[in-house]
């Protein structure tokens, strides 16, 4: 038996073991609507709170009830959480944690301070941004810069143990939070522009030791997947189904990378998450459909090993990555509910699918300028099932190297980037942080070499013609019909993750600083208030002593923000967004802090 079917079989054979119980701490933890103690909200990713004190009706008297500052510039991502009294804040690099007493005026209880080689920003892509830390069975966890991953006591602070999970001499890095899953953690990686392989990880929560790997690309065996029984589109993948995708060894630096979000769902023990897109930028570099970049992946929370995939983008021509946080909701849809799981993806398709069997049951544009497709073929008789129609004059393979391909819809920050959707289940209806941006986008050889940019194109970005002449929108949308209800135009990018409450309000951030609440049925705005700087950071709430409070962080930056974040000037800087949201400058300034909001008694 070769070493690959060895592998193979030793993965499946995991599968048998007896399945550990889901992780208590967390169940009850996030079950407490007084309590925001996943970054996500729930392990199903709907960003959803049952709180229901700030209401339609009084929401436009809300005030700032309290601040904190973090003391770190660049870009706040993520969101603080909130267990049992105590509210967990994180910041940037250096990836700074702090414990605050929500009892005792947020005195700060402990910091971690981990000492960085400073080297890694050098190779973070966009900003240094880190999407927030995680809590399970009494510990703190938080994924480094430097892809340190840490456990740390959460009521003292002390380190229980670390664990270093990538390379960024290789150009590996972490942005991303992870996600404690039964007695295991689960941990991405960043750094499709540097060449990275990506891969997901799963590490024993108590000792740090690790239990299973599955990379992006590659052999079977290196993906933990199962060529008769993992599935796309109801058909087994078959063997060697990423090897015969790429031209000799580029799967070995093919990207793929795992830094956006995970979602669980415990009644059929599956992890969901995305994976990004491939390396180079070049396309004519790796022909192929470059399996497995670009893709949903399904995998058995003890074991890794891959139940279903879907591969949104094959052979991605634009980098539109493919780690967007896929959402967990039971829905009906012609007239039978359906288990779903539905994905706002860069490349400006919205898909609902079944998250049991990986079925896919709607596939639309979730922003009418979207153009480099025309659709995603539903025919599953049909040899196109489930591929995206590619326009031939916004195909930047088609037009060639060294070829300015211009008009693409969306640009490569994709029709909505990281920045989290939420779900009502009162209005059924998922809320949506969009950008309404187009590109240019010139692909040129490039050469890879461990630990520089592996790139391979030039973009410049602007607002998408014939619109309001914005950068964004924020929208309502029917997962089950694919349709808009309503959209917000925005001056620029809503690059903040929204927050959907049972007070019938929806709240998020913008670019310029606000904090915004609206309607949920209507799309109203009922209130705003300008924070000290640009919010790229998620919209949160909890309740202390009877009252209800929402919490965002601000600080300018992340892709969008780049050019204020690192001082780039450069329009073509920034992977192209400099020029893009130049006009930032004229409405915020850096500065990382929390605004806390109440209605007053």
């Amino acid at each position: 038996m070769n070493h690959m079917k060895m592998g193979l079989v030793t993965s499946l054979l995991m599968s048998a073991a007896v399945p550990v119980l889901a992780n208590e701490s967390v169940l009850t933890a996030t079950a407490d609507s007084k309590q925001w103690a996943i970054q996500t909200g729930d392990y199903a990713n709907t960003r959803y709170s049952e709180l229901a004190q700030i209401t339609k009706e009084n929401v436009g008297d809300l005030q700032v009830a309290w601040t904190f500052s973090t003391g770190v510039l660049r870009g706040h991502e993520g969101s603080p959480l909130v267990v049992d009294g105590i509210m967990y804040v994180h910041t940037p690099y250096p990836n700074n944690v702090f414990a605050l007493d929500l009892a005792n005026d947020g005195k700060i209880l402990w910091r971690y301070t981990p000492q960085q080689n400073p080297d890694v920003i050098g190779v973070m892509c966009c900003d240094t941004v880190n999407r927030g830390v995680a809590y399970a069975d009494g510990m703190i966890f938080l994924h480094q810069a430097d892809t340190t991953v840490v456990a740390l006591d959460s009521k003292t602070g002390e380190v229980k143990w670390s664990v270093v999970n990538g390379d960024p001499a290789k150009g590996e890095t972490n942005t991303a939070t992870v996600m404690p899953v039964k007695d295991k953690l689960i941990v991405g990686i960043s750094g499709g522009e540097f060449g990275v392989r990506g891969h997901i990880t799963a590490y024993d929560m108590k000792t740090g030791e690790q239990a299973w790997r599955a990379y992006s690309t590659g052999p079977d065996a290196e993906m933990l997947f199962d060529p008769e029984n993992t599935m796309e589109l109801g058909k087994p993948v078959g063997a060697d189904s990423s090897l015969k995708s790429w031209e000799g060894d580029q799967w070995q630096i093919g990207g793929g990378t795992t830094w956006g979000w995970y979602s669980y769902d415990p009644d059929l023990n599956l992890i969901y998450y995305g994976t990004g897109n491939p390396s180079t930028w070049n396309p004519s570099q790796r022909p192929g459909d470059n399996k497995w970049s670009m893709t949903i992946m399904a995998r058995d929370a003890d074991t890794g090993v891959a139940k279903w995939v879907y591969q949104k983008t094959p052979h991605d021509e634009w980098d539109f990555d493919g780690v967007n946080e896929n959402i967990l909701v039971d829905q009906e849809i012609d007239g039978e509910m359906r288990k779903l799981l539905v994905n706002f993806d860069r490349n400006g398709f919205a898909y609902t699918l079944d998250r049991e069997t990986g079925e896919l049951l709607v596939a639309k544009k979730y922003d009418p300028a979207v153009n480099w497709a025309t659709e995603v073929v539903m025919d599953p008789e049909s040899d196109q099932y489930g591929r995206p129609q590619v326009v031939a004059e916004y195909s930047t393979e088609q037009n060639g190297e060294d070829t300015n391909s211009t008009g693409i819809c969306p640009a490569a920050l994709g029709s909505k980037d990281q920045q989290p959707a939420a779900f009502s289940p009162k209005t059924g209806l998922f809320y949506v942080p969009t950008n309404h941006v187009c590109m240019d986008y010139e692909p040129f050889r490039v050469s890879y070499a461990a630990g520089q940019p592996y790139v391979g194109a030039t973009l410049s970005m602007y607002p998408a013609p014939d619109s309001h002449g914005g950068l964004g929108n924020f929208i309502a949308w029917d997962a089950t019909k694919g349709e808009i209800k309503w959209s917000l135009p925005e001056a620029f990018s809503v690059w903040s993750g929204a927050l959907a409450t049972a007070g019938d309000v929806v709240f998020y951030g913008t670019l310029e600083g606000y904090l915004k609440a609206v309607d949920s049925e209507t799309g109203e705005e009922l209130y705003k208030f300008k924070t000290p700087s640009g919010v790229i950071g998620n919209v949160m709430t909890y309740e202390v002593e009877g009252k209800q409070y929402i919490g965002i962080l601000s600080g300018i930056g992340g892709w969008a923000g780049i050019g204020l974040a690192a001082g780039l000037t450069n329009p073509n800087e920034g992977l192209g967004a400099v020029g893009g949201y130049s006009a930032l400058s004229d409405y915020t300034e850096l500065g990382g802090q929390l605004t806390v909001f109440a209605v007053p008694d």
